[in-house]
């Protein structure tokens, strides 16, 4: 990156960390509480203790890296107030805790500014632009660092996932930059921060196979099977093998691998979140509910399916996109937005949180296809707008819509700027669609609190807010899924 992007980047990265800085006061969630209570388990109890203390509902459910995190983030918090370390001292939230917390969020989006920059160091630059504004690198810099979910998500709602996604990020651009053993270290270390992430592994698993393992292509593009290297699949087990038992290997030689799983994977809480995601599941249950008016549900199936759907859909995808797909930088980011939202589709007890793992790589295309821009469109505003239930509070209200209104505007001009000459982003139905968010926002928010119903029916707006979002999620997984296969398979494949 040139100097003259290296200044209009730092006054972006320096603009969002103010408006980070605005939204301490805003409310928080429980989300705050738990992440207090995690400092003060790995800050006073020995190692042998953290996956089985249990004095607050919310006991350690995050992979040993993370737990280490925390501990690190202790020993800065007892000098600003030590009271918040201790166990016994549920939902404290002095003014010291709460600035410590929210600076520690807003400190460590270091790791994600700093990823952001190398991907903008990826983005194809054949699309050349005087104006600064309408360059690919500018746009996929503000899409990321300004995004909107993420802002609500981490700086208002409470979560560390702007360091998380630091390093998906990071990994993704050294895999873009073909330092491969690097973004597999780094992959490996995410998924000892946040198990979550187990999500896209089959992206990175396969990409790296393809693109590492194999070390060269007939003329045509495709796969030289005899180029196989059994050094670079030794070098790659290494690193998982490395990181897993630095993270794990402590309890193992505890013997408490188990309980610490049990805490990682805990089955017992059910299918669904009792926020429904807009996903399958939205649209499942609220036909579940419908049908059983008459009798007619089946309980049993949403068991069976949402345990053969997500692996059918990665493994069948994965099978076609191993010999089609995964030939270079574009189609291993497909396929990782491909995985997120199978599994966000049709996965065990999902978080809406879950769509950011599928809008923020999904930025990365959007600034160099006008398909794909289509896409991240409907998914961007759709995705972003099923995460407002998060902040149900009133001074939160006009926060919220006016950072969505300012985001989404933002993308929808910048990238139709950068593809005017080229076919519409969105067809007709798809405008219409996305147009009626907005009665329906101002239903739930206005209308629906004014109505008797409401003491009744509480569930109702979240109930709307989730099956209406499930939909325009389904039509882009469908959609992506779709294109993506009759894509690769009507063209022979080529590097890229």
């Amino acid at each position: 990156m040139a100097a003259g992007g290296r200044s209009w980047f730092r006054a972006l990265a320096l603009g969002v960390s103010f408006l980070k800085c605005l939204l301490i006061p805003a409310y928080y969630s429980t989300d705050f509480e738990v992440h207090r209570n995690w400092l003060a388990i790995t800050h006073n109890l020995p190692l042998s203790q953290w996956y089985y203390e249990a004095t607050s509902e919310w006991t350690l459910d995050y992979p040993p890296f993370f737990a280490w995190f925390e501990y690190t983030l202790s020993h800065v918090a007892k000098y600003f107030d030590p009271k918040m370390l201790v166990i016994e001292n549920l939902n404290y939230t002095s003014r010291a805790t709460v600035f410590f917390q929210r600076f520690s969020v807003i400190f460590t989006d270091i790791l994600f500014i700093y990823a952001v920059r190398e991907c903008c160091r990826c983005v194809n630059g054949k699309r050349a632009a005087k104006d600064i504004l309408e360059k690919p690198t500018f746009i996929l810099a503000v899409l990321l660092l300004w995004n909107f979910g993420l802002l609500i998500v981490d700086h208002i709602h409470f979560q560390y996932n702007g360091f998380l996604f630091g390093l998906m990020l990071l990994s993704v651009a050294r895999l873009c930059q073909k330092r491969y053993l690097e973004g597999a270290l780094l992959f490996a270390v995410l998924l000892h921060f946040k198990h979550i992430y187990v999500y896209v592994a089959p992206a990175y698993g396969i990409y790296l196979l393809r693109s590492y393992c194999f070390t060269a292509n007939n003329a045509d593009g495709s796969l030289k099977w005899r180029s196989f290297s059994l050094l670079h699949v030794t070098l790659l087990g290494l690193i998982v093998c490395l990181v897993s038992a630095l993270s794990l290997g402590p309890f193992i030689v505890l013997g408490q691998l188990p309980q610490v799983l049990s805490r990682l994977f805990p089955f017992k809480r059910g299918l669904c979140h009792a926020y429904w995601a807009p996903n399958f599941w939205a649209l499942y249950n609220a036909m579940d509910k419908a049908l059983t008016i008459f009798g007619l549900n089946d309980r049993r199936a949403g068991s069976r399916i949402s345990a053969y759907c997500p692996s059918f859909c990665d493994s069948t995808g994965n099978i076609n996109l191993y010999f089609h797909i995964y030939t270079g930088p574009r189609g291993f980011l497909q396929c990782l937005v491909l995985c997120a939202l199978s599994s966000f589709m049709f996965g065990w007890h999902v978080h809406e949180k879950a769509i950011l793992l599928a809008i923020l790589p999904l930025s990365l295309l959007s600034v160099q296809r006008a398909k794909d821009a289509g896409i991240y469109l409907i998914l961007t505003t759709t995705g972003h707008f099923s995460l407002f239930p998060l902040l149900f509070t009133s001074p939160e209200l006009p926060i919220k819509i006016l950072l969505m209104l300012l985001f989404t505007v933002y993308s929808f001009s910048s990238l139709k700027s950068l593809f005017r000459r080229e076919r519409p982003l969105l067809n007709w139905l798809e405008t219409i669609y996305l147009i009626q968010l907005v009665p329906l926002e101002i239903f739930c928010e206005i209308i629906f609190p004014l109505t008797p119903w409401k003491r009744q029916f509480p569930f109702v707006p979240l109930l709307l807010t989730s099956v209406y979002c499930a939909l325009g999620v389904t039509y882009v997984w469908l959609k992506l899924y779709i294109s993506v296969l009759t894509e690769r398979i009507s063209v022979r494949p080529k590097a890229e």
